[in-house]
């Protein structure tokens, strides 16, 4: 996969160059690169912003660098079908899901918004996807896109390492992950699960599996109403009520 980003602060891309994804980038897995759309102005001053028409505080990003800045990106892939991406608090919430989907793209083009937002013709003409991360405003994209840069980037074969790392994250599969240890076996009185140390797979499957949806039902419920559960997964959560005093 390929990903370029069109920011104003490239400099805050420098996490995305380290730790696995650094790793993936060096394999040839993943390819990033960073755009400045002040690189794409043609005036002395660089001026990527401007007032808004209608009056109002703070300034909006200006069309004509943003276009020039992908049209040079989609130039020099042209071989790749690109999907362009806003950052922006009005779009579609991010989720598990929509991270395993992206990952399934040749090449994505990030546009991080700053300020009081881009001139919406970029909405509406450039963008095929507008993703928020969150019911919240921030200062600018750059944040939110590193999150999804990150949540996509480990849905891509090889990264993790493991074939099946990601798969048992929380949300991959709709519930929470279950509860992971390692040595030292007893840590200030506190023990690993004996289960854990059984070697029996079989049971220490049923074992992750009882505690991911333990961990779904008190902490998420509401993941449960829309997980397609098993007559084992019913059997494990009539037990884990049980335990817990929750009843039917």
């Amino acid at each position: 996969m390929r990903i370029d980003i069109v920011t104003l602060f490239p400099e805050m891309f420098a996490p995305l160059f380290h730790s696995i994804l650094k790793r993936a980038q060096d394999n040839g897995t993943l390819a990033i690169q960073v755009h400045n759309p002040r690189d794409f102005t043609v005036d002395k001053h660089h001026i990527v912003d401007d007032y808004p028409f209608g009056g109002g505080s703070g300034m909006v990003m200006k069309p004509e660098p943003i276009y020039a800045a992908v049209e040079h990106i989609r130039d020099l892939v042209p071989e790749k079908e690109t999907r362009v991406l806003l950052m922006c608090p009005q779009g579609r919430k991010f989720t598990q899901s929509h991270a395993l989907r992206l990952a399934g793209e040749e090449h994505l083009v990030f546009l991080c918004g700053h300020y009081e937002g881009v001139d919406d013709r970029i909405r509406q003409h450039l963008v095929d996807e507008e993703i928020s991360i969150g019911d919240y405003v921030l200062t600018g994209g750059e944040l939110p896109a590193m999150v999804i840069i990150d949540a996509i980037a480990r849905m891509l074969p090889g990264v993790l390492g493991a074939a099946d790392g990601a798969s048992s994250d929380s949300f991959y599969t709709g519930l929470l992950e279950y509860p992971q240890y390692t040595r030292p076996r007893e840590f200030r009185g506190w023990e690993v699960p004996a289960m854990l140390l059984s070697g029996d797979h079989g049971k220490i499957a049923r074992w992750r599996r009882k505690e991911s949806l333990r961990n779904t039902l008190l902490r998420r419920p509401d993941l449960l109403e829309k997980f397609p559960l098993t007559k084992e997964d019913l059997k494990l959560l009539a037990e884990i009520k049980a335990e817990t005093g929750q009843g039917d």
